[in-house]
């Protein structure tokens, strides 16, 4: 049963009307004509009814009494969620308690109406189908979006493991190729040191060795930081070489403490943890300004927490925020990658860069040559 106002070029809102009363159904439709809406009513006053018309129909909006013979209206909304439809769903009802009303918002009916009301029929039912439309379009930009996120997450996590495999041909290419050719380079200067006793060439000779001990050391140091082997020998000894080198190099104070000499940590954690120590080191080199910088190693409660603490200059908030702290970002993406977490947390006293993984669980995101790769990327970034 359908009744229809008549509009050359508009296309009519179709109403699924679930009612016992025909007169109540008769009232509807005078509401929807003295409104001019155009529109399209179907009557059904059964489940099955209702059902089969929601299966075979197009429908922009359903009207259902609360009361009916066997059922409620709230049995009607039930069937709409199985079925899986978003179509906004009004109660139309002659009485209806304030409870039962609340209680039918919150399982999620867009919206009802007591029959003495009738006026603001077409209202409600104008709103309801543009909030509907409103939500269909945010569920589908969020799914665009989600789409657009796990792909970037895919590109982001093949580019990684390609650069890191390019990196580990580059180490194998120094080891291999240069740092072969400079170890033959200066055991034939040695060679020739010993042979000749001209005072002029000795002194040339010394200078070369030492400018090819600076080189030798320089590829040593280089292929280190593309595929360092300290990590064969687990997490604690690389961040306590780690942390060597750079008190080494910038003379600042660096204490690391560990829970224990060794961490049953899993391979691709180790990376990651490595990679981040590295380059809050990195960091704290580049900006902080500091005089000491403390970092914490421990696996207790079964979550490896990595923290790097200086106390330089700070980061602002503006500075953790901007959209090129590609280093920040790069560490981010890759304690999600192994499940876990980054943290900053910045003062005028200094920085604290936090790293939380939970030990023993499946590590989300990592594909089979994520998985086979034996490093990640040395990404020298700065966070900010």
């Amino acid at each position: 049963m359908s009744a229809m106002q008549d509009s050359p070029d508009k296309t009519p809102v179709r109403i699924l009307h679930l009612e016992d009363s025909r007169v109540d159904h008769a009232l509807v439709k005078f509401a929807l004509q003295r409104s001019q809406l155009f529109s399209e009513v179907v009557l059904v006053d059964t489940v099955d009814d209702f059902r089969r018309e929601l299966e075979t129909g197009s429908f922009d909006v359903v009207l259902a009494d609360y009361h009916l013979p066997g059922f409620t209206g709230m049995d009607a909304w039930d069937v709409v969620t199985e079925m899986g439809l978003t179509i906004p769903f009004i109660i139309l009802s002659g009485a209806i308690g304030e409870a039962a009303a609340v209680d039918a918002m919150h399982r999620g009916v867009s919206d009802y109406l007591l029959k003495d009301s009738m006026h603001r029929l077409s209202h409600v039912i104008q709103r309801a189908i543009e909030v509907a439309q409103t939500r269909r379009a945010a569920d589908a930009a969020g799914a665009e979006l989600a789409e657009s996120r796990r792909r970037l997450a895919e590109l982001a996590e093949h580019l990684q493991t390609s650069i890191e495999q390019e990196r580990a041909d580059i180490a194998r290419e120094i080891h291999d190729d240069i740092g072969g050719a400079l170890a033959a380079v200066k055991l034939d200067l040695a060679l020739i040191g010993r042979r000749t006793e001209d005072a002029s060439a000795q002194s040339h000779l010394v200078s070369a060795m030492e400018m090819l001990q600076h080189a030798l050391d320089a590829s040593q140091r280089i292929m280190m930081n593309l595929r360092p082997p300290i990590l064969d020998q687990g997490l604690v000894a690389a961040v306590l070489w780690l942390a060597s080198g750079f008190e080494r190099r910038t003379r600042l104070r660096t204490v690391v403490r560990r829970s224990s000499e060794t961490l049953d940590v899993p391979r691709e954690v180790q990376l990651v943890a490595y990679r981040t120590a590295q380059e809050a080191l990195t960091n704290i080199n580049k900006h902080a300004e500091a005089t000491a910088v403390d970092i914490d190693l421990s696996d207790g409660e079964g979550v490896l927490t990595l923290e790097v603490t200086d106390n330089g200059k700070g980061l602002d908030a503006h500075s953790l925020r901007k959209a090129k702290s590609f280093g920040l970002l790069g560490l981010r993406e890759r304690a999600a990658k192994v499940g876990g977490w980054l943290d900053v947390s910045s003062s005028p006293k200094g920085t604290s860069v936090i790293l939380s993984v939970p030990l023993h669980t499946p590590t989300p995101n990592l594909s089979e040559n994520a998985a086979k790769a034996s490093e990640e990327p040395d990404d020298q970034s700065d966070f900010v």
